[in-house]
Order: structure tokens, then sequence, then C-alpha cells
């Protein structure tokens, strides 16, 4: 809406003191609500060129600019801001403007940039659970802002296939598992090899406190322990490429991620490649070793390599053992510098738990260190941990709230509040199911996605299904009650007088409509999709208050009913852009 005006505005401004405003930043903001207008400008930057005070300052512009803008219908002054007030006009040109819009708030480059977005990247040890949830959802919803604001986005993950936690899970199952698969217990294949991890740990404890009470320090209990011994010598012999243990190592990890696919399936998150650190820390291996020729990184005495980061406020950071074996920065410097090789990507987002928020300071500089340019486009969405009631989640425990479990819970809730509304009698079984599965991935999804990223949740699915207040279901519930409108009215072409008077209230939903562009652009420098979807929640509020306190089909002026219609319509339609923007889809009925 700012830029609607902003150009008109510094146009007159340079007329009127005949000069170039390009070297001077004028500041627009949006006119507080306890003054009069609609926009405002600060003209501080503008006594140097003025050479008089506040006041006259002011006073000049506000003339000159009201004489030459007709949209502007008064200005006035208040300490040093100029508030414009717009007319009628000005809301009704602007929104006949945007119905014939496509797409209407995307941006659209002529030379658009390649961003790559990493996000999900789980372990190969255990299912998805809630926490993986919102990553995985923040990934796909900054990736389709991304693509709203005119970039083009690749979906990438690392799968973390390799180390201790998957020869956990391994020498569980040749302990316990007797040569089960995950059809024999007709389990998906994450959460078969997950029950295994599980098993690993519960037997680990039992051996430590075995060894602990024969009189062994607790530090040496979780060393000695056999079946963590067995894990270790699992590791040692994947490394060194045994048949066996590689072939183990190759079906346990298909049967995984056979059962993440399904889960990603559900979830409608798909990736355009996956890369996987029992290859990439291979290079990253070979990239720390070229930097320790090259004169970047250092040999200790234990002959360890390290980078010294005391230079930019950081400690120094080890990148490889000394016996060799790689870190978790060995492999991610391996990943970025494959990435870039594949991609050729200017900018790269990392949507990962901000107890990573160091590692992220750690990987970037390093990257800088060895002289990768692009790694000033590197960027880490550190996000909060999702919470429950009972506690923090604790995979090892398997005290964690299932993927599969929960959307499987969540679309049950879905029905049942659905059937107690009582109004989808009409409907076929499997449409009613369908229903039951957007309503309900879509209130997880806006459950989580209405948070700022950076603030952790604490989840609860009661208050996500809720078909009142800031959730998903009465956003897509809104939505539907506008296209039964819509529909009812028999309007398809959303053409309307732009002389009508309108309301307070009219001009009010518009204002909101005009502000989506820039709440997009927004989303994206701040990598936060909260700000759309609370941005959509107060568009649906404001539209439910219209709805409730005006007449719109009954009304006999034929004009006045094709603009509410057309605002009506505008407004799901915006509704429908910006919860496409959170991964939500919306039913044209309810």
């Amino acid at each position: 809406m700012i830029d609607i005006l902003k150009k008109d505005i510094i146009s007159c401004i340079e007329s009127y003191y005949k000069c170039d405003l390009s070297d001077i930043d004028l500041q627009f903001s949006y006119t507080k609500q306890e003054f009069e207008g609609d926009i405002t400008l600060i003209i501080f930057p503008l006594l140097k060129i003025s050479k008089k005070s506040l006041k006259e300052t002011g006073e000049d512009l506000s003339h000159n600019i009201f004489s030459k803008i007709d949209t502007i219908k008064s200005c006035n002054l208040v300490h040093g801001f100029l508030n414009f007030v717009l007319d009628q006009k000005f809301w009704l040109q602007n929104l006949d403007k945007i119905i014939c819009t496509y797409n209407y708030g995307f941006l659209k480059r002529k030379e658009p940039k390649l961003y790559l977005v990493e996000f999900s990247s789980p372990n190969t040890n255990k299912p998805l659970h809630l926490g993986h949830i919102r990553n995985n959802i923040l990934g796909d919803s900054i990736s389709r802002i991304i693509e709203a604001n005119g970039h083009e986005v690749r979906k990438v993950q690392i799968i973390n296939d390799r180390g201790i936690h998957i020869c956990k899970s391994m020498v569980a199952w040749e302990k316990f598992g007797n040569k089960q698969i995950p059809s024999d217990k007709n389990m998906k294949g994450d959460h078969f090899v997950g029950h295994f991890y599980i098993m690993f740990e519960k037997q680990y404890q039992k051996e430590q406190e075995d060894l602990i009470n024969s009189g062994c320090s607790e530090k040496e209990a979780k060393l000695e322990a056999p079946i963590m011994l067995e894990a270790k010598d699992m590791l040692l012999k994947w490394e060194q490429n045994d048949k066996h243990t590689v072939d183990l190592w190759n079906k346990m990890n298909k049967w995984v991620y056979e059962g993440f696919e399904e889960t990603y399936k559900k979830l409608n998150i798909c990736f355009d490649k996956n890369y996987y650190e029992s290859e990439t820390y291979k290079y990253g291996k070979k990239i720390v070793l070229d930097g320790l020729n090259s004169g970047v990184f250092q040999k200790e005495e234990d002959h360890s390599i390290s980078v010294s980061l005391e230079d930019v406020g950081l400690d120094k950071k080890t990148l490889l053992r000394s016996d060799g074996t790689s870190l978790y920065i060995t492999q991610d410097l391996g990943t970025a510098v494959l990435r870039n090789q594949d991609y050729n990507f200017f900018g790269m987002i990392y949507v990962v738990g901000n107890e990573q928020d160091y590692h992220f300071k750690v990987l970037f500089h390093i990257l800088n260190k060895l002289n990768y340019k692009w790694s000033d486009q590197c960027h880490h969405l550190s996000y909060g941990m999702v919470d429950l009631p009972s506690g923090k989640m604790k995979s090892r425990e398997g005290k964690v709230v299932d993927a599969d479990d929960l959307l499987d819970d969540i679309v049950s809730r879905a029905k049942s509040t659905s059937l107690e509304l009582g109004k989808l009698d009409d409907m076929s079984d499997d449409k009613k199911n369908d229903l039951y599965s957007l309503i309900g991935k879509g209130a997880l999804r806006y459950h989580l996605l209405k948070i700022d990223p950076k603030k952790n949740i604490m989840f609860s699915p009661e208050d996500s299904i809720d078909f009142n207040g800031n959730t998903g279901p009465f956003i897509q519930y809104t939505f539907a009650r506008i296209r039964s409108l819509v529909l009812k009215s028999g309007i398809s072409n959303f053409k309307f007088k732009t002389d009508l008077n309108i309301t307070e209230q009219e001009v009010r939903l518009i204002k909101i409509i005009l502000k989506y562009p820039e709440v997009i652009q927004d989303s994206f420098k701040l990598l936060s999709p909260s700000l759309i979807a609370n941005f959509i929640y107060d568009l649906v509020k404001e539209y439910n208050n219209y709805y409730q306190n005006n007449q719109i089909l009954s009304l006999d002026d034929e004009h006045q009913v094709c603009f509410k219609v057309s605002l009506s319509d505008m407004v799901s339609r915006v509704i429908e852009s910006g919860m496409n923007l959170l991964g939500i889809f919306v039913p044209q009925k309810m």
C-alpha cells in the first residue's frame, strides 16, 4: 500500500524543492491508530533541503502534496510526522486493480536467485516425531514464501545415516530381533528400527547399573557396558567396509527410508535431492586436509586437525579427531561445498533447532575462512523446541509424540469436531474423509506456524483443532463461508463502480488486503511464516465482523451488492493464497 503512493509523493517533493531525493532515505510507515491518517511520512530528513523548521516544512509539503495527488483527502502534521488521509477513491481504485491481478502479492523478478532450503534431515535410527513436524512444515513454508518473492528454490536434506546411533539399532536387532522384518510385526520400517534403538538404550542402562553395583564408577560403566562396546565395534567394522555390517546397515536404512516416505506423503512434503552423511563426510575430510595444506587449519600435538576462530570471538574447533575420524562439522563442510557444486546457489537456508546455533556460526565462519564467498548468503533459521505438558521429548526413552500417531490423531479429532457441527450430511463418505484430513493437517500446520519460529511451543492438539479463535479450522471455515456467499450471488464478473460510497469497515478490509504484498516480503526477510499466519487471521477476524454486521446479497442496490461480493471474493483469494504459503489447503465447503 505504501509503495502505491510513495512514488507520487516523492515526485511532488522533488518538483516543489527542485531537487533529487535519490540520496535521501525517506521513511514511510502506516499511521499509528491513535492519529488520524493512513500513511505517514517522516519529514526530519527533508530539513536539510527545505532549510526551514519542522513545522514550516510540514506545512509546505502538506499544501503542495494535497493539491497535487487527488487520492489524498487531507494531511495533518504531528511532531515532524506528516499523516496522509486517503479518500474512498484510492481504496476502490486499488481494489479494482488487484482484483484483476493474477497471484496477487507475489513478486516477479527478471533475474531470480536460487536458494537451497535444508530441512528435515533425520537420523536413521528412529521415526519422525513432533519436533520433526515443526521442522518440516517450517522448511516447506519458507520454500513457498521464497518462491512467492520471485526466487527459485530447491528443497534438500542431509540424512544422518552413519554413526553410533544407527549401530545401536543394528546391534539390538541382531541380539533381540530374531531376524524379523517390519512386515512380520506389521510395523512401518522407521518404527521397527526405532523400536530396537529404544531396546538398546534399555539394555545399556541395565548393564550400566549391573557394572556400578559390581564396583565400577559411573564413568567406567558407561564406557565398559558390553552392548556399547558391541556398538562401537560395529561402527569400526562399518568404517572398514565389513560386508556383513554394511549389508545390515543398508537393509535397516532401507526400512527407515520407506517409513519416512510414508510420513512425508502424509505431510505433503517432498525434496529435490537427498544428501547422505555416509557420502558427504568423505568429501568433508578432503576439504579439511586441503585446508591444512593451505595453512587455514592446523595440526595439534595429538594429530587432530583444528581451526582457530578466536578472531571472530569463537573457540577453537576440532575438524578431524586424532584418529582421523570425522565429526558433524566435517560432513557439514562437505555437504555445503557439494551442494554449491551441484546448484551454484545464491543462498542456503538451514532449518535447524536453536540448540545448533553455535554449530552454524562455526560452520559459516569456517566456510568464510576457506574463501567460499557464498558463505555470506548462508543462514540458519533457528527455531524453538516443541514441548509437551508432560515435559521435554526424549527419543532414547521413547518419550516422544510420534509423527504418524499425531497425524492420525489430529485427523480423528477433526472428524469428531466436524460431526458435532453436523454440516456435512450431504457429502459422500470419501469426500468427508478428504475434508477431515484437510482440516486436521491444516490445524496442525497452522498451530505450529502461527508462532514465531524463534519461540518454543507448548503443543496442545485440543487447542489446534478448535473451530474458533486463531486456528486453522476457523480460517478454513471462513473461507468456505465466503465461497458459499460468492456462489450464491451468481456474480462471476467482479467489476464494480469506483465512485460508490463505502463504509469504514470496508475501507479497513481493503487496507488489510493491500498490505498483503508487504507481508509476503517481510516474511521472507525475517524467515517467519508466522507473519503470514497472523495476517490471515487478522483479515479473517475483520471479515467475520463485517459479515455479521452487514447485509450483502439482500441489498436493493445492485452496484453495492456487486462491490460487496467482489470485496468478499478478494478476501477469500488472499486467504487461499496465504494459507497455501503455509502449506494449508482451504476447502470450498465445510
